[in-house]
């Protein structure tokens, strides 16, 4: 998502019905944490990121804008990219995650899902399907059997990998009132975290009830003396099968953090 359609936002925001803005009473009040940064490691800052997740020993992350749209495959702890795919200029790249070593990434506005497979004779990024939807294309993850998506508004999207169908939708509240915004995602424990675009908080869901059980305030994890005229939002979630480990990231930001709450 680029902050230049931030106004268009809002003015949709504006128009909703009173009754989206409704509270469920009956929801409990999520749990407020500082994060803690456990270590860090340089990051592209030409990377405007949007997916990111670990794979194969991996880091891999999608980055967006058009003609800078990539896959990328990353040496974490170097920052250095492994190999670089580049989308077609007409291409605004979203989420993306793996299932079943099939690689699943969206387009912002292009209604399109794109399908790769690496696991082939010559190891080559081999485009095997597309997927279409009706909504905006923003972050992708998987509970390992679904997809779960992400559209800018207060839904997830539960889509079956083999015809990208949409089974469910979950309503995500905070405090009981819908939360809109939510972007990248990931899959954490048997829990969605999701950045909430143009803030500096990472949520964390409920898949069964929507409920925000926490928020991790992540204000200043970036310091101000590594921010340019480029920095934009926090964004990038990824969790490292091997141990667990939760790194995030931002669009155009010096830093990959290792973090805790």
């Amino acid at each position: 998502m680029d902050k230049r359609i931030l106004t268009a936002i809002l003015a949709v925001a504006l128009l909703a019905p009173l009754s989206a803005l409704s509270q469920d009473k009956s929801a409990p009040k999520a749990r407020r944490h500082k994060v803690k940064v456990l270590a860090e490691y340089p990051h592209d800052t030409k990377s405007y990121t949007q997916g990111l997740f670990f794979y194969d020993g991996y880091l891999w992350e999608t980055t967006g804008q058009k003609g800078e749209s990539c896959l990328n495959m990353l040496d974490y702890k170097t920052g250095k990219w492994k190999r670089k795919w580049k989308f077609q200029d007409r291409y605004f790249i979203e989420g993306s995650c793996v299932v079943n070593d099939r690689f699943f990434i969206l387009t912002w506005e292009e209604h399109t899902c794109f399908v790769f497979s690496l696991k082939n004779p010559q190891n080559k990024l081999k485009e095997i399907g597309r997927a279409s939807y009706p909504t905006e294309g923003w972050g992708l993850t998987t509970d390992g059997k679904r997809l779960i998506m992400s559209d800018g508004s207060s839904s997830l999207y539960f889509r079956d990998p083999a015809s990208f169908y949409c089974n469910s939708t979950l309503k995500v509240t905070l405090d009981g009132k819908p939360l809109i915004y939510l972007n990248e995602l990931e899959w954490v424990k048997g829990k969605i975290w999701a950045n909430v675009y143009l803030t500096d908080d990472i949520v964390i869901i409920d898949p069964e009830t929507g409920y925000v059980t926490d928020v991790i305030d992540c204000k200043g994890l970036l310091p101000e003396n590594l921010k340019t005229k480029a920095t934009d939002v926090l964004n990038g979630i990824a969790c490292d099968p091997s141990d667990g480990s939760i790194y995030v990231t931002g669009k155009y930001w010096p830093k990959l953090y290792k973090i805790t709450y």
